[in-house]
């Protein structure tokens, strides 16, 4: 069951009413939604993208379910759900093998206390999960990923959550990944602004080290990504960011942080929005051969963003279109290698290095008992 609450708009995916001024013109409905004559998939490219993918599952950066289930007066994810574009059905069509569930704050002066905000969405996730255990399984490291897998389970991953869950305390950021937390965005805080970390947002990525939990620059000034790239110990995320050189939104990223992410092999994962990257599968692909040749195939991820509220491009509106993305790819020529690292590879390589920091950090390093006020005054 879930909570009754007001309905929030459905996701919608980009329509000939939709495209956006600097978007190609559409094609008719006959050559497929979304391509051109030249660039529709063709069944042996689709073929060989869900054999590629039971192999190489996708891991999914970026997943608004949990704020989406919380409007529904009722859901099964196991046998379906019309009203969200992520159930059981879907996920395996897609071959997902790996979900980041967003933990969602509400905005505005009516959104109440950040921590209980946040212990609110953990606790509504733990009984999503507990609502379906032959579908979802709740992980904390990438071992345990594997063994979901393995058992036919797709596993979640928490995370991301926004920085302000922490109201300036180590001690809650603590707290939260006891409670499984293994990504914090660090955008829309006061230690991490347009002039890069303060001294008590360095001393947040530097615990974020010795806890294991990721750092996510997604939407942060470029003093920022450059700080917390310079500074972390384990690679970083970007969990929603294409290219700034192919379209200019405020969250992608522009040439010259690409770079920095793939000297210190942190991960971009370019997001499935018609905002972000364009309308079209072709639009999305072009992203992903720009990260990928700019920061390299082993920084690149994908992060499907369904369910939180975004438009998406054509022939790409719910979980279970990931096979036609990675046929686009084929047959652009990606190698069976680089597209198992964007699906896969990477996201696991990221959390075996932040556990294996966590380790051996935690030999060297006490909890950091550090107030945002001991460092920032003055």
């Amino acid at each position: 069951m879930a909570d009754l609450q007001d309905d929030i708009p459905t996701t919608t995916e980009v329509g000939e009413d939709d495209i956006l001024p600097d978007a190609p013109p559409p094609v008719p409905a006959s050559l497929g939604r979304g391509y051109t004559p030249a660039e529709q998939p063709d069944t042996d490219l689709l073929a060989r993208a869900r054999t590629l993918l039971a192999e190489h599952p996708v891991a999914d950066g970026y997943s608004g379910l949990p704020w989406a289930l919380r409007h529904l007066p009722w859901y099964d994810l196991e046998l379906g759900e019309a009203a969200v574009d992520t159930d059981m059905p879907r996920l395996r069509e897609g071959h997902v093998g790996a979900l980041f569930w967003s933990l969602h704050l509400p905005e505005g002066p009516g959104g109440g206390c950040a921590v209980a905000a946040a212990l609110e969405q953990l606790d509504l996730v733990r009984t999503v999960i507990e609502a379906h255990p032959e579908g979802l399984r709740l992980v904390r490291t990438a071992g345990q990923i594997i063994d979901a897998r393995n058992r036919g389970r797709v596993a979640v991953v928490l995370g991301p959550a926004p920085g302000a869950a922490l109201e300036d305390s180590l001690g809650i950021l603590r707290v939260l990944r006891d409670l499984g937390l293994r990504v914090l965005t660090l955008a829309g805080t006061a230690w991490a602004g347009a002039s890069g970390l303060t001294r008590f947002g360095e001393e947040v990525v530097r615990e974020m080290n010795r806890l294991g939990v990721l750092a996510d620059v997604t939407g942060a000034s470029p003093a920022t990504v450059e700080r917390t790239v310079a500074l972390s110990k384990t690679p970083i995320l970007c969990t929603r960011s294409a290219a700034r050189a192919l379209r200019p939104h405020p969250a992608n990223l522009p040439d010259e942080l690409l770079v920095a992410l793939g000297r210190a092999k942190g991960l971009c994962m370019v997001p499935l929005t018609a905002e972000q990257t364009g309308p079209t599968v072709p639009d999305v692909a072009d992203h992903l051969d720009h990260v990928r040749d700019v920061a390299g195939p082993e920084c690149v991820g994908l992060s499907g963003t369904y369910d939180s509220g975004v438009v998406h491009p054509r022939d790409l509106a719910d979980a279970s279109r990931y096979p036609h993305l990675i046929a686009e790819l084929l047959r652009r020529g990606w190698s069976e290698t680089e597209l198992s690292l964007l699906t896969w590879g990477n996201v696991q390589r990221v959390l075996r290095s932040a556990d294996f920091t966590a380790r051996a950090a935690q030999h060297r390093r006490d909890a950091s008992t550090v107030r945002i006020g001991d460092l920032d005054t003055l």
